[in-house]
């Protein structure tokens, strides 16, 4: 059987970088918190990184698959957290909880980043701006810091998303030229 299946890292990548940037843009400060991030949230970082981690069990990558789901379904569990704490008042957390939720998750990417070793260096830049954007986003909620930290997070934020959307532009741009027109940094 042949594998005729497209990659579907970009689609993934783009889910996670567009979502992040913006996201982080609010972090940063330069707008509140609205209906255009959640939606994000939900369909681009969530759904259509699901979709690509389901793509790419087929295709047999455990990485990918293990990536694009997990961070599919952090962007749901992020969605739902702020909707049902600060937008409906339901089920609080409380800031120790997002604390440990995002220190959880950057211990995880952690963890993926040392699994990109052997990957391209801009996968290496993208898991490791996220794990440093997770434990400055648990740093800012545990111990209460905002204002600079909170714009600088935002900053990094913002850098990790694009390195995330420049992976997924070099690979579906490189693919079409059927050579190597954005470096990625080839192992």
């Amino acid at each position: 059987m042949s594998n005729n299946l497209a990659n579907p890292a970009p689609l993934g990548l783009m889910g996670f970088g567009m979502t992040t940037v913006l996201l982080n843009l609010h972090n940063a400060g330069l707008f509140g918190m609205g209906a255009g991030i959640l939606a994000m949230g939900i369909f681009y970082g969530g759904l259509a990184q699901v979709i690509a981690g389901c793509m790419e069990f087929k295709k047999g990558n455990t990485f990918g698959t293990t990536a694009f789901t997990s961070y599919g379904l952090f962007w749901l569990t992020l969605v739902f957290i702020i909707c049902f704490n600060g937008k409906l008042g339901i089920a609080e957390s409380g800031t120790m909880f997002m604390a440990w939720y995002l220190f959880m998750w950057g211990l995880f990417t952690f963890f993926m980043w040392i699994g990109t070793w052997k990957a391209n260096r801009g996968l290496q830049v993208v898991f490791f701006t996220l794990t440093v954007l997770f434990w400055m986003l648990a740093a800012g909620d545990g111990f209460e810091l905002s204002g600079t930290w909170k714009t600088l997070t935002g900053i990094e934020g913002v850098f990790c998303g694009a390195s995330a959307i420049y992976c997924a532009m070099a690979q579906v741009i490189n693919e079409n030229f059927g050579r190597v027109v954005l470096p990625l940094g080839e192992k």
